[in-house]
């Protein structure tokens, strides 16, 4: 048998790269994270803003974890399906999410036992606030306007829609009509099957308002068939600048909206949801993402895990408050 020196085997296991000590492996495989695809779970169907915003994340995101992220729309339950799944997946890192505003909703509707607390948080990448919307056809020419009117009116003879009862638009409403120190149904909500169908109502001269995100709006307003008063938000929205606030018009300093942010299920190891977050934070800041954004007049709002962690917190109690005034929490 051919005998070797001990310099000749010192210079092959430095040479190599299948020959490391038990302890380096460890911290080899963490370095390898993600080793295999991913997926990602989008609780809304295809072809609306929350599949768009999940699909131009993914692909954005597969650039920097150098794996791919699939997305799969699981629908059904109002949201419930798709969040469960995301909730009840293997906290791995292999599978995400996208979760939207609706988990701070869905369990005081009654429709799930899951809160935004059966996630680990790791951005927030998209927030859009209601803007108040009337036919262009309406007397209303500004905010002010429509609120004396709808202080003024008996409660009831005002309509709006844009949703269905005790969705998001309605809650929208339902908080700006507290704010105005009104009853929370002092203006009737008419249900729909969303914005568009609410908008469509709106020319038609069907109802009076529809609280919707103006992205949703969008169509109706360039069209010049609709006018957006005021917006829900602490300040301007810089796709939208010329739609004032309701502080700045009204000193009403009511602020709600819709957010869509990716999780992960709970007890996601430290290191994983680390790189994650630093990825979707590169993601959100690239110009791709932003062309993609400003170019649907979707609005754009960073926060890392813990600060999207505190907007699902701060959201599911102004829901919850939102939800008991109007009646619709469920036991």
């Amino acid at each position: 048998m051919k005998q070797f020196s001990r310099r000749q085997m010192m210079g092959a296991m430095a040479l190599s790269p299948l020959v490391a000590s038990p302890l380096a492996r460890p911290a080899l495989g963490q370095a390898r994270y993600p080793s295999r695809p991913l997926q990602m779970i989008c609780p809304w169907g295809a072809g609306g803003g929350t599949d768009a915003t999940a699909r131009i994340v993914a692909a954005l995101l597969e650039k920097e974890l150098g794996q791919p992220v699939n997305v799969v729309n699981r629908t059904g339950g109002s949201g419930v399906v798709g969040h469960a799944a995301i909730a009840n997946a293997q906290p791995d890192g292999y599978t995400i999410g996208i979760i939207t505003v609706e988990i701070t909703m869905m369990h005081w509707q009654g429709l799930t036992e899951l809160t935004y607390a059966n996630y680990t948080p790791l951005g927030l990448m998209n927030r859009d606030a209601p803007g108040v919307q009337v036919s262009a056809s309406s007397p209303y020419k500004d905010i002010k306007s429509l609120a004396d009117a709808i202080k003024a009116s008996p409660p009831g003879k005002l309509k709006a829609s844009g949703t269905g009862q005790g969705g998001i638009w309605h809650l929208a409403l339902v908080g700006w009509l507290q704010a105005m120190g009104l009853a929370p149904d002092h203006v009737r909500w008419v249900p729909s099957n969303g914005a568009a169908p609410g908008m469509q109502d709106l020319v038609a001269g069907g109802i009076d308002i529809v609280p919707c995100s103006v992205p949703e709006a969008k169509a109706m307003l360039d069209a010049g068939r609709a006018r957006s008063l005021a917006i829900m938000a602490p300040e301007r929205d810089p796709q939208f600048p010329d739609i004032p606030t309701l502080k700045e018009t009204l000193g009403v300093d009511y602020n709600t909206g819709v957010w869509r942010g990716i999780g992960a299920p709970l007890k996601l190891p430290a290191e994983q949801a680390a790189k994650l977050t630093e990825a979707l934070e590169r993601v959100y800041k690239s110009a791709e993402y932003s062309d993609f954004m400003k170019a649907r007049g979707f609005g754009m709002d960073w926060g890392d895990g813990q600060g999207f962690g505190k907007v699902m917190a701060d959201t599911d109690r102004a829901m919850g408050e939102a939800m008991r005034a109007a009646g619709l929490v469920k036991s």
